[in-house]
């Protein structure tokens, strides 16, 4: 049976039984602040002194020089004199202790080096050397100084590999005591972070067995994470974590061919008779960490995740584990677990297993965080599983979007431009809309994928509402805030490739009114694709090329008039139920430059809107293109160029400027319509 956590202890206050609070008792003494008055005979001191009483008499005020009483000087000694000599008592003493000419020698260096851009390089090298011949076979007394480690430390950053590990192997069997020191723990960061195997392989085996011990300490345990979320290998980081299983787990490998595993699963099965023990002592460990606080390390998240992981399901230590994570104060722990690997998908798999009040509760911890979980690269999941898990839509609605998004009247472009252009939070803003499609989920977050079929897997069992109508009541919710983003900030989100794919998910899957979102995407067709200069104007700087110039543009374009997405399996485009009639919107825009699309690199946005079911002036645009066949024709046949005349440096079938025969694709296929 599995341990119970402790809850967090609660101060309270003192009552008697009969419901009254204890009381201080009162003194005999009178008031407080009661004046005495002494009596004549005592105030004058007739009948009173300290030297009748075997005392020394008392002095007031001043000595002549300005010296308090009870400060005596020694005779003919002012009170510069008398600092002077303290000060130089000070020094003396200061210049008895073990290496005080050298930890004075190397602060001195250090103040010349740390100054980088001040000191020429032949002079840096000199100095570096004098450093290490100074602290060269007794690093061990310099580091454990304050005001010596700094200097160590600047050694390591100008010094070679050589002498790093040269540095490293003198300090071995120190590294754990260094790790407790408020200072000299940098040192290990600046030896770490050479990305040294050798200086790593020296390092990290001292920590072996003291686990415990340093992850519990005020200096130590953040080192102790640093190197283990940033330094150590897998293996290394296998035999950390398995002493937080017990004692006896950091003595011996297990698993085939003499690999250390830390899954706590293997573990218990080869040994089920030790799971209860194991348990308790994970446990324990887990649950001092989240009384004092200290709830954000890495190694404490993955330590977590396993003792869950080993929990059956609904069973009362699972039940007591949830609710000693959401009893965190303050909700620190929950924040900080957003940000790790393991603690994301423990937040994840609590979400999943949790009844509707567990979901509703985590859910408002993260408020305020959400913004910045959308665009790290494991708190985005925390969102993909509300999204994915919680049946109360509108909680969730009113809670994460005007957050991640702002309100549909007072949005912010940098917001709006993160959302729709970080690798992370832009699956945030598209999920709902585009699903686990593969240019929203590329290989880099097959990771995510994984846990979003696990989660899936769960919630036919902990969910009542149907998938499908939970995703249409969430899109529901978010449209507007969508299509106001794309209405006011069409022009900066269709200037790159995921802003533009960002337009084009929300014009074919949101729902409401989108005529201002439309015109706004063909106002940024606006204009000559290829203006002339004046004679003689040279643009201060490149200016940015017209979208129709750019791949993405001309994909967004023909997305959007062709009203759907193409559907590879059935070699057709898969229209969406209200038509979005961009062909009409976009044709007055650009029609006075319809030739320079049509032999351009957006040739084929020409070709969709002759083939667009809805375009009202088709005939319109025939006829124009007619009287200018022999620009197509020349387009057609002309050797393999883009509409600026450069050699392009790979070929795109989507923007139509191109082919493998040569020429430029799109107005080919204009010319067989002319035909037809």
């Amino acid at each position: 049976m599995a341990p119970k956590f402790s809850e967090p202890s609660v101060k309270r206050k003192v009552h008697h039984n009969d419901g009254s609070r204890a009381k201080k008792a009162k003194t005999t003494t009178g008031p407080k602040h009661k004046k005495v008055e002494p009596k004549a005979s005592e105030s004058d001191g007739a009948t009173f002194s300290d030297s009748d009483d075997g005392g020394a008499a008392l002095q007031q005020g001043k000595t002549a020089n300005g010296q308090a009483a009870g400060k005596a000087l020694e005779k003919g000694q002012t009170s510069r004199e008398a600092h002077a000599k303290q000060k130089q008592l000070a020094q003396e003493r200061k210049a008895a202790k073990p290496l005080a000419d050298e930890v004075q020698r190397t602060k001195k260096l250090w103040e010349r080096l740390r100054r980088k851009s001040h000191v020429p390089k032949e002079e840096r090298q000199q100095l570096v050397d004098e450093l290490f011949s100074i602290i060269t076979g007794r690093i061990k007394d310099f580091v454990l100084k304050h005001d010596a480690v700094r200097a160590v430390q600047t050694a390591i950053k100008y010094s070679t590999p050589v002498q790093r590990k040269q540095i490293a192997k003198e300090l071995q069997g120190a590294y754990a005591q260094l790790a407790e020191s408020r200072y000299a723990k940098f040192l290990i960061g600046k030896l770490l972070v050479q990305n040294d195997t050798e200086i790593r392989d020296i390092i990290i085996p001292e920590f072996y067995g003291k686990i415990r011990k340093l992850i519990n300490h005020s200096e130590a345990s953040w080192i102790l994470d640093d190197i283990y979320r940033g330094a150590a290998t897998k293996e290394q980081k296998a035999n950390m974590l398995r002493e937080w299983y017990g004692p006896e787990f950091a003595l011996f490998k297990s698993g085939n061919k003499g690999e250390v595993t830390a899954d706590l699963s293997k573990i218990l099965a080869e040994e089920p008779s030790k799971r209860s023990t194991v348990l308790k002592y994970l446990c324990d460990m887990t649950n001092n960490l989240i009384q004092k606080k200290m709830t954000g390390f890495t190694m404490l998240h993955d330590a977590m995740l396993q003792y869950f992981l080993n929990l059956k399901p609904d069973s009362e230590e699972l039940k007591e584990f949830v609710e000693v994570v959401k009893g965190d104060e303050n909700g620190d722990l929950l924040k900080n677990m957003a940000f790790t690997k393991s603690g994301a998908r423990l937040a994840c798999l609590l979400l999943a297993h949790g009844s509707a009040k567990d979901r509703k509760q985590i859910l408002k911890t993260y408020k305020d965080t959400f913004q910045l979980m959308s665009g790290d690269p494991h708190g985005h999941m925390i969102l993909l599983a509300a999204y994915d898990l919680i049946d109360d839509t509108v909680l969730t609605s009113k809670s994460i979007f005007p957050e991640i998004l702002g309100k549909a009247e007072d949005l912010d472009p940098g917001n709006i431009s993160f959302m729709a252009n970080d690798p992370n939070a832009r699956i945030v803003s598209l999920y709902l809309f585009e699903g686990q499609s593969k240019s929203l989920f590329p290989s880099s977050h097959a990771d995510d994928l994984e846990l979003l079929s696990e989660l899936h897997q769960i919630r036919k069992t902990t969910s009542k509402k149907d998938a499908e109508v939970r995703r249409k009541e969430l899109v529901a919710s978010m449209s507007p805030q969508m299509l106001a983003a794309v209405a006011a900030f069409g022009k900066e989100l269709a200037a790159t490739s995921f802003g533009c794919q960002f337009i084009a998910d929300i014009l074919l899957s949101s729902v409401g009114d989108k005529t201002a979102a439309l015109e706004a995407v063909a106002a940024t067709a606006a204009g000559e694709p290829n203006p002339a200069l004046p004679e003689g104007a040279d643009p201060p700087y490149p200016p940015p090329p017209h979208l129709s110039l750019t791949p993405h543009g001309g994909k967004l374009y023909k997305t959007l008039i062709a009203g759907g997405r193409f559907d590879r399996e059935t070699g057709t485009v898969k229209r969406i139920e209200t038509p979005l009639n961009f062909a009409d919107i976009l044709y007055p825009v650009i029609k006075d430059h319809i030739m320079q699309w049509a032999v351009g690199p957006s040739s084929f946005t020409v070709l969709g809107l002759l083939e667009a079911p809805d375009f009202s002036s088709k005939k319109e645009l025939l006829k124009l293109l007619k009287s200018e066949k022999k620009t197509l024709e020349r387009a057609a046949t002309a050797a393999e160029t883009t509409a600026e005349g450069v050699k392009p440096k790979s070929k795109n079938k989507d923007n139509g400027s191109k082919s493998k025969s040569g020429g430029n694709q799109g107005a080919r296929l204009l010319l067989q319509k002319l035909q037809a």
